[in-house]
């Protein structure tokens, strides 16, 4: 490593049961040998059962045509894997009685407008969160990538958007009006979104990697850089300040070895952080994503997948899969767990490789199989 300081030490982790120890072994060298096939410069992948991490790994390089390894402690950014982060955050205050799903947003954001005013007023947390406010796909993403701020937005264009339907009955995936969650939190605890991602759940999950800001992720020596692919190879590019400005949607940096601790969190594991009653309200199913190009093709079909509450919610035959998926600035991220089996496994990549996707489908395949399907919880 040429960092200048020493390596960070790899956490141990604790011996397995034979079975769990030979899928993570395949899985290992299966996803050697897609990384080499076609995948980006660098990647890293953390596996949690039941309460603890059984499995975490770097692979590749931080930069294409470096020699800096990615480990487990590179920071990479998450993107859209920011929005399960927002869902659990409501949960946790809702839970503490300071917002309610059904509040409608005026109560903490007078602000917020769409171009039916009536509707405006009738929108709802859980439309923010669910994707089903009635503004069309990806409205004013474009404007996020030409480095609009969140309030010139949320104020000025909002409102001018054509709605394709009443709150609540239609999905269409959103960036910029998923942010007016910040708003709204920030209003029902008095405090700045990040601060409350720090105090309810970074620090109390020992998220020490995790942080919200461009600076943040400029100043830490051990980053992954993002990459796009060229008829000649990967080719890096510098790290943008988009997004960063719509934290919920999309403005998390993390390494892998926090995204484990965030998984134990999503299993239930960590009860202290969040109940599992909560976590049932967060992952509970509000809309059908049919509508929606197929998520992960090959494995579901559109009707087996629908959105919660900054999640979305899988069900490839009878398993059901929380997963999302993360793409900013050219960065891609994975983050799927079977709450019934105990198992989790989330996926940084520092490029947009074709294995995106495939990595997961093929995880819970093989973890399907007789010889894992009825492992022990790892104690």
């Amino acid at each position: 490593m040429s960092f200048g300081a020493p390596a960070p030490v790899v956490p141990e982790l604790p011996p397995l049961d034979s079975a769990l120890q030979a899928f993570l072994d395949d899985y290992d060298q299966y996803f050697s040998n897609a990384m080499l096939e076609a995948g980006p410069p660098g990647a890293a992948v953390a596996v949690v059962r039941d309460s603890q991490i059984v499995f975490l790994k770097g692979y590749g390089v931080l930069t294409a045509g470096g020699s800096d390894l990615v480990n487990s402690h590179t920071v990479f950014r998450i993107g859209s894997l920011s929005k399960g982060f927002a869902g659990v955050l409501t949960g946790i205050l809702v839970k503490k009685g300071l917002l309610d799903w059904d509040d409608p947003v005026h109560k903490y954001y007078p602000d917020f407008n769409l171009k039916d005013k009536k509707q405006a007023q009738r929108t709802k947390i859980k439309h923010l969160l669910s994707h089903t406010t009635g503004l069309p796909y990806h409205a004013f993403d474009n404007l996020i990538e030409q480095g609009f701020d969140r309030e010139t937005i949320l104020k000025q264009y909002l409102k001018t958007a054509r709605l394709f339907g009443r709150e609540g009955e239609l999905y269409r995936y959103q960036n910029a009006a998923f942010c007016v969650i910040e708003l709204v939190i920030e209003a029902a605890a008095g405090k700045p979104y990040e601060e409350l991602l720090a105090e309810y759940i970074f620090n109390p999950a020992h998220m020490t990697s995790a942080s919200c800001d461009f600076e943040s992720m400029q100043q830490r020596q051990n980053k992954a850089l993002p990459h796009h692919l060229t008829e000649s190879g990967w080719v890096s590019d510098t790290i943008s300040r988009n997004y960063y400005g719509f934290t919920a949607a999309g403005g998390i940096n993390a390494s892998i070895t926090s995204m484990g601790e965030w998984l134990k969190i999503l299993l239930g594991q960590r009860p202290d952080i969040v109940t599992n009653e909560t976590l049932d309200e967060v992952f509970r199913p509000v809309i059908s994503t049919g509508s929606e190009r197929r998520i992960l093709p090959g494995w579901l079909d559109r009707a087996a997948a629908s959105y919660a509450m900054g999640w979305r919610i899988l069900t490839p035959g009878t398993d059901t899969i929380v997963y999302h998926a993360g793409f900013v600035n050219n960065f891609h991220s994975e983050i799927a767990l079977d709450r019934r089996e105990g198992i989790g496994i989330c996926v940084l990549l520092n490029g947009n490789s074709p294995i995106k996707g495939n990595v997961i489908q093929h995880f819970f395949q093989q973890w399907k199989k007789p010889e894992t399907d009825s492992l022990p919880p790892v104690q």
